[in-house]
């Protein structure tokens, strides 16, 4: 019997009723083929996913009296007529004369036909319940246990999802990365971060070509847990395997700037911008915000404002411009200063803005621009009305 239905977490396993051999769809053979190599009418035995597993498999098979009935669910799931497979799973389950596998076989089934109509919840019931009833093989019942721990996690069931997965590593001796990165991301989520660390990297080193979420997983779990230094080293290390992949470097300016690395950080996204790959708003803030938490980079933080309202991927808006304000007053560009400060001024929620802007155009002797400027900060709300009362008092 062939498991046609793709949509489920896994591969998988289902179960031919009337012998109880059960076989992955990934591995299953068509009944044509089958019949063509096994002309003894033996069907190709499963293959055997879990060599170490620690549980030992049940001898049980299907009963006699039900194999038509599993048969008929079988059909009716491949037919993909789900709430019918769900219907006659819950009749095998209440059938008093219903052995463990004929329940184990009717609950995996249900929980793929629940599964497949979105009632994630009875899917998470029925998996229990194969557990429960222990009847199917290694196959099987590991499957169903990995499948039962990825909803629980899916469903915000964090801490259970994790002790489900904690079950399945332990009896099923799996080492899949694909498997362990679930893991790795459960301990994440509950900030278990040390512990996130050696199952992240047990992941990754497992892999033939791990995926460079799973090494972006691990750098923020190296965040996280303060080894900030070991972190940084996964992102050099992840942007250097890809250079031209721009996720990757912003990574890498993120690690440094999480590391207080500006210059570093700053070399990496002036890379990027010089050749044309800072496309968002929030890279060129993410640039000049770097350039302005480094000393004497006033100038460059004005080249990549200006650069980026030109291009009309920064928005002038309040931040922008008091950025550039700030910029070009500390490196003696006052005039630019006072320009950048009255876009800045109308757009603040408050008259402090105006206020800083009355205070540098008194400096400058532009008195009868200062005392408008004051008013008009008054008029927005300050802290020290007094300052604001003086400039505009002024003969």
């Amino acid at each position: 019997m062939i498991f046609r239905n793709h949509k489920a977490v896994l591969s998988v396993l289902i179960a031919t009723a009337l012998t109880g051999a059960v076989v992955t769809d990934a591995f299953a053979q068509s009944s044509r083929s089958s019949e063509r190599g096994n002309r003894g009418g033996k069907q190709a035995k499963a293959e055997v996913l879990f060599p170490n597993a620690t549980r030992q498999e049940p001898a049980a098979k299907s009963s006699a009296k039900l194999g038509s009935k599993l048969q008929k669910m079988i059909d009716s799931y491949n037919k993909e007529k789900f709430p019918e497979t769900r219907t006659l799973a819950d009749e095998i389950l209440a059938t008093d004369g219903a052995n463990e596998y004929d329940k184990s076989l009717a609950a995996q089934l249900a929980s793929q036909a629940a599964y497949q109509t979105d009632d994630t919840a009875a899917a998470i019931a029925y998996l229990k319940q194969v557990l429960q009833f222990n009847g199917l093989d290694n196959n099987g019942h590991f499957q169903s246990m990995l499948m039962l721990g990825q909803l629980q996690i899916q469903e915000d069931k964090t801490a259970e999802g994790l002790a489900t997965l904690d079950k399945y590593f332990a009896e099923s001796k799996s080492t899949k990365p694909e498997e362990l990165i679930i893991k790795g991301q459960a301990l994440y989520q509950l900030e278990r971060y040390q512990e996130a660390i050696p199952v992240l990297k047990q992941a990754i080193a497992g892999a033939a070509e791990p995926k460079d979420n799973w090494n972006q997983l691990l750098m923020a779990a190296l965040s996280e847990a303060g080894q900030t230094g070991e972190a940084v080293q996964a992102a050099e290390a992840l942007a250097a395997k890809n250079p031209n992949d721009k996720k990757a470097q912003l990574n890498l300016a993120n690690m440094y700037m999480q590391a207080d690395q500006m210059p570093k950080a700053a070399a990496v996204m002036d890379k990027l911008r010089s050749s044309g790959q800072l496309t968002e708003e929030r890279e060129y803030k993410q640039l000049y915000s770097i350039y302005a938490n480094t000393e004497n980079k006033e100038k460059d933080v004005i080249a990549v404002i200006n650069e980026g309202l030109q291009k009309g991927i920064l928005k002038p808006d309040y931040q922008v411009y008091l950025a550039l304000a700030q910029s070009y007053y500390y490196s003696d560009q006052v005039p630019q200063a006072i320009d950048a400060w009255q876009k800045a001024a109308p757009l603040s929620k408050d008259g402090e803005t105006y206020l800083n802007l009355a205070r540098v155009l008194h400096s400058e002797g532009r008195v009868p621009e200062a005392k408008k400027a004051a008013q008009q900060a008054l008029a927005k709300g300050v802290k020290n009305q007094a300052d604001a009362k003086k400039i505009i008092n002024l003969k």
